[in-house]
């Protein structure tokens, strides 16, 4: 097997980017702390074809080179907007048709194996700081909570990879049909 160059991989200008169809889900993230786990969001999103970014709280935003080493430009590619408040953010989303979901472990929550996202319906994601999670206040106001599974001794994982897992769930149900077994 070869590996392909980058030349061979037919992707997306930035130009192609911002005028194609995105993938109904937008990602907040509610006082983030890192700037290379906000860059590492930015590039998950882009690779998915996301339509937003909402970086809210104390998360930071772009143009910063923190961001931008792990982001590779995707903060240029991906639409964001900051809200000084999360419950903002929440809010707006829901008054656009979003299902807002928190990302966190919560009573009641939906195992991500278990949730089955509904054909034509918007949703966002919210996913909350290194070591706070997200906050109860914006808990109490999303639509319910995803929770991963997780088996190790350590309660929770990197925001960012979090992001990723999540977001590939989803994607996959709109592509393949069927929540991914897990």
């Amino acid at each position: 097997m070869r590996k392909l160059k980058v030349t061979e991989m037919n992707r997306l200008s930035v130009e192609e980017y911002h005028t194609s169809h995105k993938f109904p889900l937008i990602v907040v993230l509610d006082n983030v702390r890192s700037l290379y786990n906000v860059g590492s969001v930015f590039r998950t999103c882009d690779a998915f074809r996301l339509e937003a970014v909402y970086l809210c709280g104390i998360t930071a935003t772009p143009p910063h080179p923190e961001i931008h080493k792990t982001a590779l430009g995707a903060e240029d590619s991906v639409s964001w907007t900051s809200f000084e408040r999360t419950e903002d953010a929440v809010r707006k989303l829901q008054s656009e048709g979003y299902t807002v979901l928190a990302v966190e472990q919560c009573e009641g929550s939906t195992m991500l194996q278990d949730f089955k996202t509904i054909a034509g319906k918007k949703y966002a994601i919210v996913l909350g700081n290194e070591v706070k999670g997200v906050n109860q206040a914006v808990v109490d106001q999303c639509d319910g909570c995803l929770e991963v599974p997780q088996y190790g001794t350590k309660h929770s994982m990197n925001v960012s990879v979090t992001a990723g897992i999540v977001i590939w769930a989803i994607v996959a149900q709109s592509l393949f049909g069927e929540p991914l077994a897990l």
